[in-house]
């Protein structure tokens, strides 16, 4: 599958099994699983065609492991907007994690910390190199280190999803360190 392609089908999944499933007739299960047959046939019923193979291809490829498979299900590893559970246990983080994001959002954040927005939870990476291209998605990446150790000894919850992305509910300003230059 060429990359284009991939892209496309890697969006239309994101969009439909994150935020909404119910735009083509899909009902995730209360840990945001779906039928694989289920996700293929609505997609084509509502004037998007993809194989098993091209899914199979994106869930394989998609170097953030995006998507996770289970047996004859697939679901969003993390990013929802619409309710779902999991089911990851609380972890005990790394001494810092970090945030990608741009310096217009600076003042905000320090204002107000790191906020969920349209998710269920703040994302956050093990290392900077993945913050810094989160980061770059948005324009010149900034990147804002978590004194997660400090977060979790004040009681912050954190989870790690199937791919690596280090999840909380917020993340007050007092836990982040800003550059000197912003």
């Amino acid at each position: 599958m060429d990359e284009r392609r991939t892209v496309k089908v890697s969006k239309y999944l994101a969009r439909h099994l994150r935020h909404q499933p119910e735009r083509i007739g899909l009902t995730l299960d209360e840990g945001g699983w779906v039928e694989i047959d289920t996700l293929i046939a609505a997609a084509s019923a509502h004037g998007f065609r993809f194989t098993r193979a091209e899914l199979d291809d994106v869930v394989t490829t998609n170097d953030k492991r995006r998507f996770a498979v289970e047996g004859t299900r697939i679901r969003a590893s993390q990013g929802h907007s619409v309710e779902v559970d999991l089911g990851l246990p609380a972890a005990t983080p790394p001494p810092y994690l970090y945030h990608g994001t741009v310096a217009r959002n600076l003042d905000a954040i320090r204002a107000e910390g790191l906020r969920p927005m349209n998710r269920h939870d703040v994302h956050l990476s093990a290392d900077r190199e993945t913050a810094t291209r989160v980061g770059a998605r948005r324009g010149r990446p900034v990147v804002l280190p978590v004194d997660a150790a400090a977060m979790h000894r004040d009681g912050h919850v954190f989870h790690v999803s199937a791919n690596g992305v280090w999840l909380t509910r917020t993340v007050p300003s007092r836990y982040l360190r800003f550059p000197a230059s912003h």
